[in-house]
């Protein structure tokens, strides 16, 4: 059916308001609510490594193609263009909802109450109203049932649909490599990852988290250090214990217990000593004493003792095993750690064991750096956090009269815990990455997950404060997610497809 003159114009008229309407309002809106709108992008699966030219490049051709449309001569490049961006928006959605491991906020502004599908449906309708105005436009009525006018139209508009599909699929890949590879300090962060499972008030302040195993977790107490309390994971029954010594009368000063099930260990590194004893009864006997000094220590077999010292040739951290047989066996690797500024202070750390793939982890404090080794302390490789910092931010003052060194100002602190389970490696970070809320990194502790088989960074989550308070330790059993604050625990069960313990195979690092 013929169109006469007055009806495509007033059609294409309509079409054009319609898109001049919805990109001036869309632009308005996104550079009014600027700094949340960036915040979004950074959190897209999609555009997250790209929200820094997006979130200002949307908005601007958003109202440059307003513009092409309201000057008639230039109005078949804008609908061009319109139908290029939606196509692109379109293509966006439709890999957020099949392709992408998370799906981030909806738009905000006219379609803040859309959901994602609906939010499909509503592009669509744009794409197909752009391209009956292409359509209106291109045919003229002398041309009207040319052969030639039909294939340039229709393989015009398909390399335009074509193009604007591969420029978003090419974001995605690249973002997806530049997030897990190549991060710029732009975490992810998927929906509601952990839910609140139970919470139990522990009445009493200074615990730490001893162990955990499949239904228990071990707390010890740095103002009580013989004491335990032992929580099934469901925090409905507790049970306290006091550890009773073969030898009590050493010179404690620092005493901290471990457990890995069926025994439990008790250290001091200042002594040197180390006891061990069987859950069943709590009864300890010494183990180790006046081998080595330590600062840190994790069991790793009942054989087996994952500690880090200071070496007595250059006085600087250095990682090792004690191998406690007929005869102790202590080996040091000061290949491991790398000194950058005087080999204490940069090289300190978290020190901890994965029991499933026997790993011995460690991760500097004050750089995005972590380490990898087999249970003989032999590197199977390094790896990086998403921080930016790969020297360490400190300033070291040398007491010459005491022979001491001491920080002069305080530092900058890229990792300060850790946790592991399977392939994963959990760290609370002590930086905020970009497009993140100051309001939300007040209110919550941020916790990065990586694969250190892969090296690969995955996604993030808040685990939020609780009184006020933010978290002071924390674990990880298969999908269970044990948080330490100073009165209380909590449990959290984590629920994100990025996360998969029982599903992941427990191999060797290639």
């Amino acid at each position: 059916m013929k169109l006469s003159a007055p009806i495509k114009n007033g059609i294409i008229e309509i079409i054009c308001l319609l898109y001049i309407l919805l990109f001036v309002y869309a632009a308005v809106s996104k550079l009014l609510d600027f700094e949340n709108f960036q915040v979004q992008l950074g959190q897209s699966p999609l555009l997250s490594a790209f929200a820094g030219w997006v979130s200002w490049g949307v908005p601007i051709v958003e109202l440059i193609i307003a513009l092409f449309l309201l000057v008639p001569r230039f109005r078949l490049v804008g609908l061009f263009a319109a139908f290029s961006l939606m196509v692109m928006f379109t293509t966006y959605i439709i890999i957020i909802l099949n392709y992408s491991s998370s799906i981030p906020c909806s738009c905000g502004g006219i379609l803040e109450n859309l959901d994602w599908t609906e939010h499909l449906v509503f592009n669509i309708l744009f794409v197909l109203l752009a391209f009956t105005g292409i359509m209106l436009l291109l045919f003229n009525p002398k041309y009207v049932g040319s052969k030639n006018q039909y294939n340039r139209t229709f393989r015009t508009v398909s390399i335009t649909l074509l193009s604007s599909i591969a420029v978003v699929v090419l974001l995605f890949i690249l973002s997806e490599d530049i997030i897990h590879h190549r991060n710029n300090f732009t975490r992810r962060f998927p929906h509601h990852p952990i839910t609140k499972i139970n919470e139990l008030d522990l009445k009493h302040p200074s615990f730490y988290i001893a162990g955990i195993e499949k239904n228990k977790v071990y707390l010890g107490n740095y103002e009580a250090p013989l004491h335990v309390i032992v929580i099934d994971i469901g925090l409905q029954t507790k049970k306290s214990y006091v550890i009773r010594l073969s030898k009590s009368n050493l010179p404690f000063r620092s005493v901290q217990v471990r457990v890995q099930p069926p025994y439990f260990y008790l250290m001091d590194g200042t002594v040197p000593c180390i006891f061990r004893g069987n859950l069943t009864d709590w009864k300890a006997s010494l183990w180790m004493y006046d081998k080595v000094y330590f600062v840190k220590g994790e069991p790793i077999n009942k054989e087996s003792f994952a500690i880090r010292s200071v070496s007595s040739k250059n006085h600087e951290n250095v990682l090792g095993t004690i191998t406690i047989n007929d005869v102790i066996k202590v080996r040091l690797a000061p290949q491991l750690l790398e000194k950058q500024i005087d080999g204490v202070f940069d090289t300190d750390g978290n020190l901890i064991y994965n029991e499933q793939l026997k790993k011995v982890l460690y991760t500097y404090y004050y750089r995005n750096e972590y380490l990898v080794c087999d249970d003989s302390l032999n590197l199977v490789h390094r790896g990086h956090t998403i921080d930016t910092i790969s020297r360490a931010q400190i300033k070291v003052t040398t007491i010459h009269s005491k022979n001491q060194s001491k920080l002069s100002a305080p530092p900058i602190i890229v990792n300060k815990r850790t946790a592991t389970f399977g392939n994963y490696l959990f760290v609370q970070a002590g930086l905020m990455g970009r497009y993140e809320t100051e309001e939300m990194w007040d209110k919550s502790s941020i916790i990065d997950v990586y694969d250190f088989l892969k090296k690969t960074y995955l996604f993030s989550f808040y685990v939020p404060n609780l009184l006020n308070q933010k978290m002071t330790d924390f674990r990880v059993v298969e999908d269970v997610f044990v948080a330490l604050y100073d009165y209380s625990i909590v449990t959290y069960k984590i629920r994100t497809n990025a996360y998969q313990p029982r599903e992941s195979k427990i191999v060797d690092a290639p």
